[in-house]
């Protein structure tokens, strides 16, 4: 049995939520049993299960004191970082912080993986974000932009990408060039709108300190002083990889983002972040930060979803590479027949 003292109604409250759903989260992946009694949080059950669960509490109880609400989400993560062994690196995540959205909320990382892309973002002149859809690539490099330009670090915020279809033909769309590039730029938009709210992104966009646009509009230009973003960046090409690349001036820092699993290029055609990835692996200050399914921060099911993709692609990938493999032994096999058939008799 282990005990933690917590004289705190209001922490206690957070911790255990509503009908006790957060304590029942915990319950569910450990055979133990958790009571609260005049201050003290009881924890029932085998040794081993009970230490990791001390652990699990005594973390979302800092993060319940450093102003954190604890939700399903946060309470898995904090679970999960446990069982593997990573719940010193949780205390970062607490005292982690970026900026304040219009509405007050504090933008701060969810995961350690989101922790240490944002310290990348900080320390490095650019640095690719690469991951799964959810893990905030897009929304930090966003916030850690405006952050940017509020403390004067930069004079502007450029964010770009590439104008390809997901899959699917939109067609002719109506209205003028904006209004036809606009859907592929709302995902940018609603982050700006979010953490700026929408009159202060019009009037920076209308002094021109902020600048949404797509990728074909960067060439030409050499950017100084500035935040660059360049999203969904596996859908460039090789030739607009570069062309981006060499766009940044003094002063400036660049963040790429993108998800080489959902690659939306004609085939045949090679991505310019798979490029990128193997041509500046190693030049100094060019960080590349992995992101993965473990710091999906939306709907569970999403982290489910991800893994089974991952799965099958593999296993494709694995049968694909047997099937070559065969192909070539039967290749082999019947060359060395034929070179037998064609010696002469004795």
């Amino acid at each position: 049995m282990k005990k933690i003292v917590l004289n705190d109604f209001n922490a206690l409250h957070s911790l255990f939520g509503n009908l006790d759903e957060n304590i029942k989260i915990i319950e569910k992946n450990y055979n133990v049993n958790i009571t609260s009694r005049d201050g003290e949080i009881i924890i029932k059950g085998e040794l081993h299960q009970t230490n990791q669960v001390e652990e699990i509490i005594q973390n979302l109880i800092k993060s319940i004191q450093s102003g954190e609400t604890l939700d399903r989400q946060r309470i898995n993560y904090v679970i999960q970082s446990v069982k593997v062994g990573e719940s010193e690196k949780l205390e970062v995540l607490d005292k982690a912080f970026v900026c304040v959205t219009s509405k007050g909320k504090s933008i701060k990382p969810k995961t350690i993986g989101q922790g240490q892309y944002i310290n990348a973002i900080k320390n490095n002149a650019v640095t690719f974000g690469i991951g799964p859809a959810g893990t905030g690539k897009t929304y930090l490099a966003v916030a850690m932009a405006v952050r940017a330009f509020k403390n004067n670090e930069v004079n502007r915020i450029i964010i770009t990408r590439p104008a390809v279809e997901a899959g699917e033909s939109l067609g002719f769309l109506p209205g003028d060039l904006q209004m036809k590039v606009d859907p592929y730029l709302r995902p940018l938009y609603d982050a700006l709108y979010d953490i700026l709210g929408a009159e202060t992104y019009n009037s920076y966009k209308e002094r021109g300190l902020i600048e949404v646009a797509p990728l074909a509009y960067m060439r030409g230009r050499t950017l100084d002083n500035s935040f660059i973003i360049l999203d969904e960046a596996q859908n460039t090409t090789k030739q607009q990889m570069k062309m981006f690349l060499t766009r940044f001036g003094f002063g400036s820092k660049v963040v790429v983002n993108g998800d080489v699993t959902q690659i939306d290029l004609p085939t045949g055609k090679k991505s310019g972040l798979v490029n990128a990835i193997e041509v500046l692996k190693n030049v100094d200050g060019i960080h590349f930060m992995y992101l993965t399914e473990r710091d999906v921060v939306r709907h569970e099911l999403v982290k489910k979803i991800i893994l089974c993709y991952d799965q099958y692609e593999k296993k494709q990938k694995h049968i694909a590479e047997k099937k070559q493999d065969h192909k070539h032994d039967r290749r082999h096999d019947q060359k060395q027949k034929n070179t037998s058939n064609s010696k002469p008799s004795n």
